[in-house]
């Protein structure tokens, strides 16, 4: 099941339909099928307490994700900070629902095993991101 809930901050507005079938979309692509994904939105104090206390990282973030997934079922917890996908949003030059579409995917694609901790594989899922915002404009 594909859940969307807020820690201390209002729920974005997004079609929750059309994501969940986008999500689906996206993880069939690699082969997966979605299973137990929370949403959980929230501000930039929030994560940065999240990325403290399981990471053990004294800074603010974008999107965190817990991976539970097991075999081909992705499973997992991705917290968002709306407060940083707005900056992140400013700062690229581009819509906060683009950015917030490009963050939801960007959990989702870790969830599938895609990692970004270098240059190369930052790059590389940059590259995942793009096809996965180029189908998402092509549901409409």
């Amino acid at each position: 099941m594909l859940s969307f809930t807020t820690d201390n901050i209002a729920l974005p507005v997004f079609s929750q339909a059309r994501v969940r079938a986008w999500i689906r979309a996206v993880a069939a692509d690699y082969g997966k099928k979605v299973g137990d994904i929370t949403y959980i939105f929230c501000d930039d104090e929030r994560i940065l307490a999240v990325n403290r206390q399981f990471l053990q990282h004294d800074y603010y973030t974008d999107v965190i994700t817990f991976d539970y997934s097991q075999g081909e079922t992705l499973s997992g917890d991705i917290f968002i900070s709306l407060d940083t996908v707005r900056t992140n949003a400013e700062q690229a030059g581009t819509s906060f629902d683009e950015e917030l579409l490009r963050i939801i995917i960007h959990g989702v694609l870790h969830l599938t095993g895609q990692g970004d901790k270098t240059p190369e594989t930052k790059a590389v899922m940059t590259g995942k991101e793009e096809r996965a915002l180029a189908r998402w404009h092509s549901l409409l």
